[in-house]
């Protein structure tokens, strides 16, 4: 055991916590496992840790057991808050939860950096709140670095290289502002109730300025109109960015007659500073 509170099992059967489809949730009852995920964040010692739906606490329990100094836990589900009360209460001082939906709280408000994000994401909130964690106003952002769990055909986008079916939007975004990789993959049956589809750990660290000069707007821009008809040769897909698309393009170093897919963040970073200055 990695505390003396109760196996996750008994709590949630204390409480009568069943997994609801409303909030996304799948819970993880192997404490080795939340352990694992907690490792994979790094040392925690001196940071200040964010964790959204936490659900009844077994993630939550791996972060104070692993060391980090205070922990906030975002929970949708009023159900669960007796649950994280006891959690609370074996680590005195270390752990405010707030009920409320992860998109309207201001986390900011109620951490001190350095900051680390940890957290078994509900899937219908996942994608969501990566993009936000990751285009913030101002960069670098608050936190230091992500890992996230997500279903496994997320993470493979976040992580995918060019030429690559998996390699689009997603990937250009989370790297050219950080380094990702795949640290941890779970079968559906390590969770309650199983989920249709197997998940995966990222951890990101964020760089401190983007990897390529590029104007984050048209960046963003270039990049959604290539993807949006990924098909389509670049030429064509992006006619409506610019009257001489063909000259931009090949002045970025990119065939005309490529495909999204085949080009990489480089290049879609010297079309968006090429597309800016046009």
């Amino acid at each position: 055991m990695i505390d003396d509170l109760p196996p996750l099992r008994d709590v949630i059967r204390t409480h009568d916590l069943r997994a609801k489809k409303s909030f996304g949730q799948n819970f993880l009852l192997d404490l080795n496992l939340t352990a694992r995920i907690a490792r994979a964040a790094g040392d925690l010692a001196g940071s200040d840790v964010l964790e959204v739906g936490p659900g009844p606490g077994g993630l939550t329990r791996g972060l104070l057991a692993e060391g980090a100094r205070r922990v906030l836990a975002i929970e949708k589900d009023a159900r669960c808050l007796p649950a994280l009360a006891e959690v609370e209460a074996a680590y005195p001082g270390r752990l405010q939860v707030i009920e409320g939906d992860a998109l309207a709280v201001d986390a900011l408000a109620h951490l001190t950096p350095p900051i680390k994000i940890v957290s078994n994401l509900p899937y219908n909130v996942g994608t969501e709140l990566l993009i936000r964690w990751m285009t913030p106003q101002e960069w670098p952002p608050f936190w230091d670095s992500l890992t996230l769990m997500f279903q496994r055909e997320v993470a493979e986008r976040i992580v995918a290289k060019p030429g690559s079916k998996a390699y689009g939007r997603l990937a250009l975004m989370v790297q050219w502002r950080a380094d990702a990789k795949i640290v941890l993959h779970l079968p559906p049956e390590a969770f309650t109730p199983p989920p249709k589809v197997s998940s995966a750990v990222v951890h990101i660290t964020r760089l401190d300025a983007p990897r390529y000069p590029a104007d984050a707007k048209t960046l963003e821009r270039v990049v959604a109109m290539a993807f949006n008809q990924r098909r389509k040769m670049l030429r064509a897909a992006l006619k409506g960015l610019h009257p001489q698309i063909e000259d931009l393009l090949n002045a970025s170093g990119i065939p005309p007659t490529s495909r999204a897919e085949e080009i990489g963040l480089e290049q879609f970073c010297a079309l968006a500073r090429a597309v800016k200055d046009a």
